[in-house]
């Protein structure tokens, strides 16, 4: 395929004149867009086969101490709303909440300010908390290469991660489970983004500058924009 099964436009960055060659030529153009994706289904099936890897997946279910101390995201009152919402989600211990986290970097430091690198990593909150920060648990699922940082285009890069776990969350997949030698069906869920606030506007969609740009108060936002500096100062908050 050539071009977007969706919008129709050229996976290869085209030159003025060039809306007629044919596909061989075409294909000799850089692509416009370029991304490595691991898929993260295969892994998760590799992670559970792993006789201890799959204990410590539940631990937060079976091992953790219940004492109203805050020492494991299954402590917050989001992990309990969401059992509350989805029943079917939170009884299943197995079903895995995961952190996204990401950030921009310059991989050539100041050789080169014309590359930039956006790696994207899963964390594995049903581990332990002396485990699910560890290199070994963080996943690595998505790097995006190019001149510019993605901006806005990022949900383009992130297409096939949501569709890998708009699948784990709707329809889930069978895993075979290696502590307990039996087959389940898996479910996962996005519990929450680990980010700056600048790259907050470009994963959620919400303005980070402005009069409103504090997205918990929104509208009732405090601000005073200075008279001659204009710029915005945010009060009370």
């Amino acid at each position: 395929m050539h071009k977007c099964p969706r919008c129709g436009v050229s996976w290869y960055k085209v030159k003025d004149g060039d809306e007629c060659s044919s596909d061989e030529s075409i294909m000799k153009d850089p692509p416009a867009k370029v991304l490595w994706y691991l898929s993260i289904i295969p892994r998760f099936k590799h992670l559970f086969a792993n006789v201890d890897d799959t204990k410590d997946l539940t631990w937060h279910a079976n091992e953790r101490n219940c004492d109203g101390m805050l020492r494991h995201p299954a402590d917050f009152s989001q992990w309990k709303k969401i059992d509350r919402l989805y029943p079917n989600f939170g009884k299943e211990a197995r079903n895995l909440r995961l952190g996204l986290a990401t950030y921009g970097m310059n991989p050539y430091g100041n050789l080169s300010n014309q590359h930039s690198l956006w790696p994207v990593l899963l964390v594995i909150y049903n581990l332990p908390p002396w485990l699910y920060m560890k290199r070994k648990y963080i996943m690595f699922s998505i790097m995006i290469s190019g001149l510019r940082q993605p901006g806005n285009d990022i949900d383009v890069y992130l297409n096939p991660l949501i569709e890998d776990l708009t699948n784990l969350w709707d329809e889930g997949v069978v895993v075979f489970d290696g502590y307990r030698n039996e087959a389940f069906k898996l479910h996962a869920m996005l519990f929450c983004t680990i980010n700056d606030f600048p790259t907050y506007e470009n994963l959620n969609g919400y303005s980070v500058k402005g009069h409103r740009a504090c997205p918990i108060f929104e509208e009732y936002t405090s601000y005073v924009q200075l008279k001659h500096g204009r710029k915005i100062v945010y009060t009370r908050h």
